[in-house]
């Protein structure tokens, strides 16, 4: 009962840093789409030009996700996870904080994009370490029968940021004229990440690091005193070890990265178009929002589903669903019902949940201990820099040069049959005893 209880004491605590990890990513997502392109560019430019720029800031927080995927890589395999973990919730809530409290184009030109560019580039190098560090806090830690549950708790967090972040942006809205909300209104859910700080510091104090992480330490600190000094770097191990496994963990993330930041970021930009469907903000929200909260209970499901069945099966049968429905979502979009808005996008939703869910175990599974942290974040971090970071901005281009939306609902279906692919390649190592994966 005690091993339990702890159990469900880290899958929380894991959940409520990626949560509130998320969030801060998120914010600048649908800032990116709704508030920047005013604020941080020239106001004379067309408005595409605009997004395109907007977006290109956000996708510079994936350029720089491998990078802290191989920063806390190499320091979580050799100074254990939660270390990693708390370094990357402090820059998070810094860097968040700092994005709230930036002048604009208005007040100081060229160096307000500069800023913000900076800020998001020590964003992405947060999450490309807090992701590795929160999965393998609870797969390491986790029964290997309910491995894949365990990790639907570090992989529920990204739903549940989007949810936290269209809250805060929906009680600005209300909250505030249109005015105020784009004069300071924006910067009050930045701010607000300062709670990081403060959460970053609960996790050094309460939380020890992985069964798995000590045994090793032990061993890595025993053989060091026998034999000399220790072996060379985590991430280049890694690579040289398991570069096929590298490549296909981040084929396989391609589907739940593009699909996921279309209907998060990009459509915010495409239901808001004023020469378009010209619905408002706090209809594209409040779409949003609900479909993010019902991938949470899809993750767990599927996770459950791939505890006993294995890890690949669900996930494929999800990217070859979200391969056929990228063709129905703009349709459904074009009708400008609010109903059928959420509804596209609520089985969207379901569908990434399908891949995301068993995703942190097949991942885990998939490396040796040494190398896990630098191997399963390379790969996770790649996957999200070719799929996340260009979705918005390829979408937003493919509409502007065909003027058709068929041509991103066709770029979801390449994605999706990628990712099936690239799982085919992979092994099944369900359930596998962590200690044996070579």
């Amino acid at each position: 009962m005690s091993n339990e209880r702890s159990m469900r004491k880290v899958a929380a605590t894991a959940l409520g840093g990626t949560s509130i990890e998320w969030y801060d990513f998120f914010l600048y997502g649908t800032a990116a789409a709704l508030v920047f392109p005013t604020l941080f560019f020239p106001e004379d430019m067309p408005r595409y030009m605009g997004l395109i720029y907007s977006f290109s800031t956000f996708a510079v927080g994936f350029l720089a996700r491998p990078i802290g995927g191989i920063l806390f890589g190499h320091f979580g395999d050799r100074l254990g996870r939660k270390a990693a973990l708390v370094t990357a919730l402090t820059l998070m809530g810094l860097a968040t904080t700092i994005i709230g409290l930036l002048p604009t184009y208005s007040s100081i030109g060229v160096l307000a994009p500069l800023a913000l560019i900076l800020m998001r580039f020590l964003q992405g190098l947060a999450i490309g370490g807090q992701w590795g560090g929160a999965m393998l806090l609870v797969t390491e830690n986790a029964p290997a029968d309910r491995r894949g549950f365990y990790g639907g708790f570090a992989q529920a967090g990204a739903p549940m940021g989007v949810v936290l972040a269209n809250l805060a942006f929906l009680a600005v809205t209300a909250s505030v004229s249109e005015e105020a909300f784009m004069s300071w209104g924006w910067r009050i859910p930045f701010i607000a990440s300062l709670l990081l700080v403060g959460l970053a510091l609960y996790v050094q104090l309460r939380l020890e690091d992985t069964p798995a992480f000590k045994e090793l330490k032990a061993a890595s600190e025993g053989k060091t005193e026998d034999t000399g000094p220790k072996s060379k770097s985590p991430i280049l191990k890694a690579l040289s070890t398991y570069p096929k496994q590298i490549v296909l963990a981040a084929g396989a993330f391609l589907s739940v990265q593009v699909s996921f930041y279309i209907f998060i970021v990009f459509i915010m930009s495409y239901g808001t178009d004023p020469d378009g469907l010209a619905l408002s903000r706090t209809d594209m929200l409040t779409a949003v929002l609900i479909s993010s909260f019902a991938q949470v209970p899809a993750i767990f499901l599927a996770a459950s589903y791939s505890d006993r069945h294995g890890r690949r099966g669900i996930y494929k049968m999800g990217a070859l669903a979200m391969a056929v429905w990228g063709f129905c979502v703009f349709p459904l979009m074009d009708t400008g019902s609010l109903l059928a808005i959420t509804l596209a996008l609520t089985v969207g939703q379901i569908f990434i949940g399908m891949m995301y869910g068993p995703q942190a175990a097949l991942l885990t599974e998939l490396f040796s201990t040494e190398v896990r942290y630098s191997g399963a974040s390379l790969g996770y971090q790649l996957g999200a820099i070719v799929g996340g970071g260009m979705a918005p901005i390829a979408a937003t281009a493919l509409i502007a040069a065909f003027g058709s939306a068929i041509w991103v609902s066709a770029y979801i279906a390449l994605a999706s049959l990628l990712t099936w692919l690239s799982l085919h390649l992979l092994r099944e190592n369900h359930q596998a005893d962590l200690e044996k994966v070579a």
